[in-house]
Order: C-alpha cells, then structure tokens, then sequence
C-alpha cells in the first residue's frame, strides 16, 4: 500500500453540498444563506474579531509578554567554560576566539557555573562583560 492507494472507507465521506442548483436540489435560489443582508451578499460578512461594535475580546484582555532587544545581543557563559580561553585576559575578543560566543554579542553575562581551574583577568570595556556575585568571588580567589 502507498500513500496515493489509501481512501476513506465507502460511504464515510458524502459528495459535497452543491448550492444554488434549483429548487429541488434543497439549497437552490438563496443557497442557505436566509434572505437580505449583509451575510447574505458576496464578499459580505464581518472580518474576524469584529462583534458588532461592541470593544472585542483581544482588547478587552490585558497585553502581556516581552521581547528585551538586549537579550538578543546577550550571551551566558559558565565559569567552567572560561577554560578554553588562551591566556590570562577574560574580554569579548577572547571569548569570540575561544569559540564561546559568537560574532553578534556585545554583552555577556559570566554565571557562577562549575569551578575556575587558573586565575584571569577582566577587561571588560563600557561594561561588556559582566559577573554574577558568585562568579565576581569565585575569580578574586583565583587571584
């Protein structure tokens, strides 16, 4: 069996209703849609959400979420992680070397993840870099 050799079993699935094809056919001359009035012209109807005037549901409920730009530009990086840098210097270029961030971020936030293995410095530029408490104290015992 293939996917163009299966169908519905016979008789699950009636023909479609055919509107407007005589008065016999049972939808024929107005073709169910009642007698005058918008609903009943082509093109007619109301777009979607619109409940006669009244203020509709989506401004009635209260707004919620956001999307921070500066999270966008952000990264995270765990003490463990710092490692990889070559050298003695904690800045984005040697975070961007040592394959930890990517070329998009300008701030980084250093968490407390794991343990430092050797003592680094921070050069950090207009507040690149930053430290959580932890890993601020978990670097100056390096040092």
């Amino acid at each position: 069996m293939r996917l163009n050799e299966l169908k519905p079993p016979v008789g699950s699935r009636g023909s479609k209703k055919r509107l407007g094809r005589g008065a016999a056919s049972g939808t024929g001359k107005t073709a169910g849609r009642g007698m005058k009035g918008q609903k009943a012209r082509s093109g007619g109807g109301v777009r979607p959400g619109f409940e006669g005037g009244q203020l509709p549901i989506q401004q009635r409920l209260p707004k919620f979420g956001f999307r921070s730009r500066k999270a966008l530009t952000t990264a995270e990086v765990r003490l463990s992680e710092l490692g990889k840098i070559e050298g003695d210097e904690l800045s984005l270029e040697s975070l961007r070397k040592a394959g930890l961030i990517t070329s998009n971020v300008t701030r980084v936030r250093i968490i407390k993840s794991g343990d430092l293995k050797r003592p680094l410095k921070v050069k950090a530029e207009d507040g690149e870099v930053h430290l959580t408490k932890g890993a601020r104290e978990s670097l100056e015992r390096q040092t």
